[in-house]
């Protein structure tokens, strides 16, 4: 049995060095805006029970920024809110993996 419905872990991973990262590409705001919007649409509820979360880093800079969703373990990187708003609507509301942001 499992807590949440879905889990999604944003990578916010600041490099001390200054080199490439998730956390350099916005990852915190879009952490944000997925966690209020999910709110804002009421799926965070017990319902629903989906859990948004920040990470460190997850090793994958090169595709980021990146975000992972479980239970089933599908890595999304994603560019904007448009791209956040599609893995809402078809993942996390209706359970379909958005192709073509999987990586």
């Amino acid at each position: 049995m499992r807590f949440y419905d879905k889990h999604v872990f944003f990578c916010t991973n600041e490099r001390a060095d200054g080199s490439d990262c998730c956390g350099k590409r916005g990852a915190s705001k879009a952490r944000d805006y997925m966690k209020n919007k999910v709110a804002e649409l009421g799926i965070s509820n017990l319902q629903n029970n989906i859990r948004i979360n920040a990470a460190g880093c997850m090793n994958r800079c090169d595709e980021g920024p990146v975000i992972v969703v479980y239970p089933e373990g599908t890595w999304y990187s994603y560019m904007d809110e448009k791209d956040l708003d599609e893995i809402i609507e078809e993942h996390l509301r209706h359970g379909r993996v958005v192709e073509r942001l999987k990586i």
